[in-house]
């Protein structure tokens, strides 16, 4: 999409935040108590399947992805798949694959479910890692092909390993908003838009120029939307009531608005793949 020529000059020539600010926030607790029990299960079923499908969201390939996975790489067949291609920005596709290589992961297919794209690779992947597998040699691998899912939950891993990989995956969807806290996460999408230069939001809510302060884009978005409440202020005559901007309600609509890819396609991990390798300084 195309933004006019004063957006993108003013865009350009602004001075965006260097980094955001994310001390005194408990990670912690963002990790709710069921997935620690669903972990449990899955590693009880693990010896029951032959191949591990993984998978994850495509906005995020490096962050938040589950050591369990690391650690039954050696043992079991193994396929990542990456969802939701059609909102990530695959500019960085080449470095992405060679850092999840790095990783020990070399059988990679980014999906998007919603029209089918890339998802009929799979069953011919798995069957091949299956047939393939040094501890699977059997007569038959699959009829047709003859198979079956052992679905388990979304689990994330039991340590978040920082503030901002929670708010990354908080933006996927992958937390729960209010764990975090919607004004939060919106801040949080304003600056890394900013940061990659992802001006989209600014034509898509109607305003003048790109903008890194959040409360101002959060009360044009909801004097746009009309999400208005009223409020009781206290003076000297009495009881007034005064009309506010619904921030949280602005809050919540931006990021379904990013969530649907309306925004445009966004790469949450750009800051790791424009980083050095691990290892590496």
């Amino acid at each position: 999409m195309r933004l006019p020529a004063g957006v993108l000059c003013g865009a350009a020539g602004a001075a965006w935040r260097e980094n955001f600010p994310l001390r005194g926030r408990d990670v912690a607790r963002w990790f709710p108590g069921h997935m620690a029990k669903g972990l449990k299960k899955m590693q009880s079923s693990l010896k029951l399947v032959d191949c591990i499908i993984e998978v994850h969201d495509a906005r995020i390939p490096l962050s938040g992805r589950n050591p369990l996975f690391q650690e039954t790489l050696g043992l079991k067949p193994h396929l990542l798949i990456l969802n939701k291609m059609d909102l990530a920005d695959l500019t960085e596709q080449q470095k992405i694959m060679q850092r999840l290589e790095g990783q020990g992961l070399k059988n990679v297919i980014f999906t998007n479910c919603v029209k089918d794209e890339n998802v009929k690779q799979i069953v011919p992947v798995v069957t091949e890692l299956i047939g393939s597998s040094y501890r699977y040699h059997r007569g038959e691998v699959c009829e047709r092909p003859l198979m079956f899912l052992l679905d388990t939950p979304g689990v994330l891993a039991p340590r978040i390993e920082s503030v901002e990989t929670g708010l990354k995956l908080a933006l996927c969807g992958t937390v729960l908003d209010h764990l975090v806290g919607e004004e939060t996460m919106a801040d949080y999408l304003l600056y890394t838009l900013n940061k990659h230069q992802c001006f989209r939001y600014v034509q898509h809510y109607g305003l003048g120029s790109a903008c890194d302060d959040i409360e101002h884009v959060l009360k044009s978005v909801a004097v746009k939307l009309r999400k208005t409440h009223k409020v009781k202020v206290l003076t000297g005559t009495g009881d007034v009531n005064v009309v506010q901007p619904n921030y949280p309600m602005a809050a919540r609509d931006f990021l379904q608005t990013f969530r649907r890819g309306l925004l445009g396609p966004v790469m949450l991990d750009l800051d790791i793949l424009q980083g050095p390798p691990p290892g590496r300084d």
